[in-house]
């Protein structure tokens, strides 16, 4: 189906007005069945810039479905990406409302601070690596707007890859002083002191640089690229855990240190 301008900030608008309201809605590719993914970035695009224009600021990207098996899942060969609001941003150990989301997840993730611009196509991930100041330990909460989180590929890329809130840790940890490579620092998380999910920093991509690296090669097809100052999320290590009222959420990453936060009503 095409398109026009006006139809791409209208379903933009439609999943901004779910996001705001707290709501779940049914999927747009239930309207619009033969929705392609490069259309949806329209979408996602229509929604950033809306959001911008409220006055809302970027943080920087994030990746999604940067597991092979998550890829295997949904039919593809590359991961997603969304963009993260200031807006969203929650201090280590703070508070997340359950009354501001619908149904959120929590997954721990790594944080690259970007210190160099990188532009595509061709990016590798040594290029990143050397572009990166920092890393930091991360805990992204993901909130699909859609009904009982089911979707398909075009539906989470418009809907800006369920993008929802982000706790950062404390401690920035410089590229040059890591003594393990990225691949194999190990991550756990924690639930009220439950061991709820680990893995390690292959499970994006084989290596999280991969994960920018990509998103650099895929931004470049639209010219656009990966700005110093930057920050971004790389892809979950683990799988998404539901939260519920009273929950306190701990994420360990070996040489990277702690992320935290408590869930309230």
């Amino acid at each position: 189906m095409n398109l026009d301008r006006q139809k791409y900030q209208e379903l933009a608008i439609f999943l901004i007005n779910a996001e705001k309201e707290k709501r779940e809605v049914i999927r747009l590719t239930s309207e619009i069945p033969d929705l392609t993914p490069e259309q949806a970035y329209q979408i996602q695009e229509e929604l950033v810039n809306l959001k911008l224009a409220n006055g809302h600021r970027i943080v920087g990207p994030k990746m999604g479905l940067t597991s092979f098996a998550k890829m295997q899942q949904m039919k593809v060969n590359e991961p997603i990406y969304g963009y993260v609001f200031d807006y969203m941003m929650v201090e280590s150990g703070g508070t997340i409302s359950l009354s501001e989301l619908i149904h959120p997840k929590v997954e721990i993730e790594i944080a690259f601070f970007l210190g160099e611009d990188l532009e595509g196509p061709g990016i590798t991930s040594a290029q990143v690596m050397s572009a990166t100041a920092y890393v930091a330990p991360a805990l992204e909460i993901i909130d699909s707007r859609y009904k009982d989180f089911q979707f398909t590929l075009p539906d989470v890329i418009a809907d800006n890859a369920s993008s929802s809130r982000v706790v950062i840790g404390n401690k920035l940890t410089p590229v040059s002083s890591l003594t393990t490579d990225l691949e194999l620092i190990g991550a756990v998380l924690y639930i009220n002191g439950e061991l709820k999910a680990n893995g390690a920093g292959a499970a994006i991509v084989n290596h999280p640089a991969n994960s920018i690296a990509a998103l650099a090669n895929m931004l470049a097809r639209s010219g656009k690229k990966l700005h110093a100052g930057d920050i971004i999320l790389a892809g979950a290590i683990t799988e998404a855990i539901m939260l519920s009222n009273g929950d306190v959420v701990l994420g360990k990453l070996d040489q990277l240190g702690d992320v935290s936060f408590v869930v309230r009503d």
